[in-house]
């Protein structure tokens, strides 16, 4: 396999070493930070593939840290916390995370994530790719599954890796509309399980950086009771 650096962000440093000892078996880099603020610097100056954080740390958060990092990079980020009401999951992932995972966590079940996310954000744009199709438009609304890149009216927007790979699926058939679970089982290539707040969160960020009018969308609806659509305006 690539050898892909993955950076674990925790005050506690049995809880980082743990982790530690298992990636490496499974062939990754690993770096560490005990806060966000280490995580950032290390950021700056290192090349990482993924980032598995803790949400409660001092000097600076997993929330807050995830709010900085995604307002430069799409890294994966795997948010872990001790807080296990759906509130707080949903709070994480409103920030940016792309998966959250309570503590205790079984190991193999946080290498069986850190496999999944790596996977999905090495080869972004798959479904596009399989259709021949480095770009797809619909409207004002453009995405470049090649560079990675999502454009409105000819500007950038920076989507997060599950919020592109969403949107890729959304897009290649205009009008159709797809399930939430078949949404969420497509895109986290898992079977779905309580998904509709998860893909509920993610559609309502891609709307906030692509639509004009967000309580109005113009492209990605939904079709109350059964799931979202791109619509060709």
């Amino acid at each position: 396999m690539d050898m892909y650096t993955i950076l674990v962000v925790d005050d506690d440093a049995d809880i980082r070493s743990g982790i530690e000892i298992y990636l490496r078996n499974e062939g990754y880099a690993v770096v560490q930070a005990e806060n966000g603020e280490e995580a950032l610097a290390l950021l700056a100056t290192t090349e990482v593939h993924l980032i598995i954080l803790d949400v409660m740390m001092p000097k600076l958060d997993g929330i807050q840290a995830t709010f900085k990092i995604r307002a430069e990079r799409n890294i994966p980020i795997i948010m872990l916390s001790a807080k296990v009401e759906e509130a707080d999951q949903i709070l994480g992932l409103s920030v940016g995370a792309d998966d959250y995972m309570t503590k205790p966590f079984r190991p193999l079940e946080l290498l069986a994530r850190v496999k999944s996310q790596l996977r999905r954000y090495m080869t972004l744009g798959t479904y596009a790719v399989e259709n021949n199709a480095a770009t797809i438009d619909v409207g004002d609304l453009s995405i470049n599954v090649e560079t990675k890149q999502c454009f409105v009216s000819g500007n950038e927007v920076k989507l997060t890796p599950l919020e592109f790979q969403i949107l890729t699926l959304l897009m290649q058939h205009p009008g159709r509309v797809y399930p939430i679970d078949a949404i969420y089982e497509a895109v986290w290539q898992e079977p779905a399980y309580n998904a509709a707040n998860i893909v509920a969160v993610h559609i309502r960020k891609i709307r906030e950086k692509v639509e004009a009018n967000p309580k109005n969308p113009q492209y990605v609806k939904v079709v109350w009771g059964v799931g979202y659509k791109i619509e060709q305006p």
